[in-house]
């Protein structure tokens, strides 16, 4: 007969790993003795040996006790079983490390490769990382609530790189992020994108989701929310009368 000690000794396992057996109902405990110690037999310290076994072969506890008992054909399906659930696991975690392995291409991993190129166009042009993130955003909000404008907004974009002007005015607004809302040079910028806007009118995107990137955008910068309130109240100013549609 056996100590809980020497069980756990026979079976190469921890005292409290025996106990949590015990409560998990997979491993009877005896009563104890005259002398007031619990005495394991053999049989116990093989069952013992069989539980480690299945546990450390990943068969779930909750699935061992069935195991224990089963017959040889109903302990080959249900070790078959098992094995396509840890083979699906398997597959998960595969998928798994090779999403976090795109992680290192930063913006691939959410956005298509032409996008990516833009971004990274615009790191070349001199945009601050914090401008591209903030585009990168909103080409996030795009894809999920427009993603059929992706490709000729992507088109467009480049095309308004192409214009030197266009570019000037990117890499100002860029530059004024820290600005202080009442910093006088932000009212020659408005005055600089106003012209601009006026100029192209015609081809601005009015998509929905322009106003969860303008939300984005004044999110990020006090300077910017200025810029844009600016720029909506000119708007507003050359409506005709009677006309409230922005």
């Amino acid at each position: 007969m056996l100590t809980i000690g020497q069980l756990a000794a026979t079976a190469g396992v921890t005292v409290r790993t025996v106990r949590h057996y015990h409560h998990v109902g997979l491993l009877a405990e005896p009563e104890r003795d005259a002398s007031g110690y619990r005495r394991y037999s053999a049989q116990a310290a093989v069952d013992l040996i069989r539980i480690r076994t299945l546990a450390d072969a990943g068969v779930p506890l909750a699935r061992i006790g069935a195991l224990l008992h089963a017959q040889p054909t109903e302990f080959a399906e249900a070790v078959a079983g098992i094995d396509a659930e840890l083979q699906h696991k398997i597959d998960q975690l595969t998928e798994y490390r090779r999403r976090i392995a795109e992680l290192a291409g930063g913006e691939s991993l959410f956005l298509p490769p032409d996008v990516v190129a833009l971004l990274n166009r615009m790191r070349s042009l001199g945009v601050s990382e914090r401008r591209v993130r903030l585009e990168r955003d909103s080409w996030i909000l795009m894809q999920a609530l427009d993603p059929q404008a992706m490709p000729q907004r992507v088109r467009d974009k480049n095309a308004s790189f192409d214009d030197p002007e266009t570019t000037r005015l990117y890499l100002a607004c860029d530059q004024s992020v820290d600005w202080d809302p009442h910093d006088p040079r932000l009212d020659q910028l408005i005055d600089d994108l106003d012209a601009w806007k006026i100029t192209y009118e015609g081809n601005i995107n009015r998509a929905g989701y322009l106003k969860l990137v303008s939300s984005r955008i004044s999110e990020a910068s006090p300077a910017w929310q200025r810029i844009l309130d600016g720029l909506a109240h000119r708007a507003k100013q050359r409506q005709p009368a009677g006309d409230d549609n922005s």
